[in-house]
């Protein structure tokens, strides 16, 4: 199963699309990529018409010249200038937040020379126009700056993650990926062709880890240079540090193609700065993190340093690799992710039967809320590091599966299981904007209104804007039979 966050609230999850099926490429998308490499499309209206763009800054929204109705947020180094061709990262959020990606790379691009540029229009949803958001997104920088087409570099969050691995999979004009949060797509796995760089970035505690972590041995199997990146947090936007190791390893990897000629104090510094990384994990007791660390350090500067410090530090990989400490480490990983497939299992494969049991004549079995409460509470309260993160894994993955069985079964418009998904998804995130007010909505078209009413002040209490919180309920048709309650006239009323 593929999971991704489909948009946010508050800068947290709000909506969640599992597996979207994505069988259908826009040919003009992969017809254009493929001709990137021969020359820049025709831009239909004068360039000196255009507004001139910021240096040294971030534009929120620039507006696409040809396609006025999709924009992207900008970031040019300050020194850029039209004189040489740029190295660009173009960036997919799953809630089409252009300016939060080019922020965290901004100042790695300014310091690497890199142009950024993030659609405000792409998010999780129909293939068709997430690739339209791509393709305006693409076609306008090129028209307007100068792009290096052999340096262009997709990188995506969560759904975004697959989008920009199925673009570079498809349109074989990618130099790289940076995938945080997520894999490839189902419809475009790792494949020995096109053979660019991927820089994966996941969390401790991402409902994804366990799809990260093996896609390393895909990628190797495949043949992909790569990299893994893992930080302390959820299911998010690699932080501005790993942002900066992924530009700069897009960098080494341009040079080890050729693509750029060797620039050996750089070389020297990453790799001084990858190797003192790699042994402060091995001091601090993890040997499973300082072995892949090694091996990835061996794989990324064989033939860019001295083949001596390369030699060393693959031996050093292959003694940890072999040792007992990695080897009963990674049969630990592999347990602990069997662990959350059956935790998140219990607990969504409630969702698929009757509230109580009644559909198979057995007694009365706990409620797929209660599991929910209970996994939460497992989580928050367990005190041992590696069994904490397994609970936190997991009970992200089931505010992900029920917001998802949620959100189907409101299109449908079967909104007796919609509101039991969505009340799953409070139980696993009590402080999810989005999944009360989900629950709100469903049971206001159900003709609940003590449930209704008691989601929206719950919805109230999390909003941070009290006033777009009053037009939406005012508005919302869901609750058109509770507007004459006294109880719903309190909750538009400002403090």
């Amino acid at each position: 199963m593929q999971r991704a966050l489909l948009c946010a609230d508050a800068g947290a999850a709000l909506a969640i699309l599992v597996g979207v099926p994505r069988q259908l490429l826009i040919a003009p998308l992969l017809c254009s990529c493929l001709a990137l490499a021969q020359a820049p499309p025709p831009a239909t209206a004068p360039l000196a018409s255009l507004p001139e763009l910021t240096k040294g800054a971030v534009t929120e929204r620039v507006l696409c010249a040809q396609k006025p109705e999709q924009s992207y947020a900008l970031y040019l180094p300050s020194n850029y200038s039209p004189a040489r061709r740029w190295p660009i990262v173009y960036s997919f959020d799953p809630a089409a937040r252009g300016a939060v990606p080019v922020r965290l790379q901004q100042a790695a691009a300014e310091s690497l020379g890199y142009i950024l540029a993030a659609s405000n229009n792409s998010r999780n949803g129909p293939w068709k126009l997430e690739s339209e958001a791509a393709q305006a997104m693409v076609d306008d920088t090129r028209a307007r700056l100068a792009v290096d087409d052999q340096a262009m570099y997709f990188a995506g969050f969560s759904g975004g993650a697959r989008l920009a691995s199925q673009i570079a999979t498809l349109c074989k004009c990618a130099a790289g990926v940076l995938l945080s949060g997520a894999g490839f797509s189902a419809n475009a796995p790792p494949n020995p062709t096109p053979n660019f760089a991927v820089f994966s970035a996941v969390g401790t505690l991402d409902f994804n880890y366990e799809e990260v972590i093996p896609l390393q041995e895909q990628l190797e199997q495949t043949g992909h240079p790569r990299w893994l990146y893992v930080f302390e947090g959820g299911h998010d936007w690699v932080p501005a540090e790993g942002m900066a190791y992924a530009l700069a390893w897009f960098r080494l990897q341009a040079m080890r193609a050729n693509h750029l000629p060797k620039d050996v104090a750089f070389v020297a510094a990453q790799f001084a700065r990858a190797s003192q990384l790699a042994d402060a994990t091995a001091a601090s007791g993890d040997a499973l993190s300082a072995w892949r660390e090694d091996r990835q350090i061996a794989a990324t500067f064989d033939g860019l340093t001295e083949a001596n410090a390369v030699s060393a530090i693959r031996a050093k990989a292959e003694a940890l690799g072999k040792s007992k400490s990695v080897r009963e480490a990674l049969v630990r990983e592999s347990e602990s992710f069997a662990e959350q497939a059956r935790l998140e299992g219990d607990v969504l494969g409630s969702l698929a039967t009757a509230p109580d049991g009644s559909d198979s004549g057995e007694e009365p079995v706990k409620s797929v809320e209660q599991k929910a409460r209970a996994l939460r509470l497992l989580a928050e309260q367990e005190k041992h590091p590696e069994h904490a993160r397994v609970y936190h894994r997991a009970i992200a993955g089931v505010f992900v599966g029920a917001m998802e069985n949620g959100s189907s079964a409101l299109d449908r418009h079967d909104y007796r299981p919609a509101a039991r998904a969505f009340a799953c998804a409070t139980e696993a995130a009590p402080d999810s904007e989005w999944a009360w007010r989900n629950l709100a909505l469903t049971n206001g078209l159900l003709g609940n209104r003590k449930a209704s009413l008691a989601a929206l002040r719950r919805v109230r209490e999390l909003s941070p804007d009290k006033a777009a919180f009053a037009q939406w309920i005012s508005r919302e048709l869901a609750f058109q039979s509770l507007r004459l309650l006294p109880d719903f006239r309190a909750l538009v009323q400002p403090d």
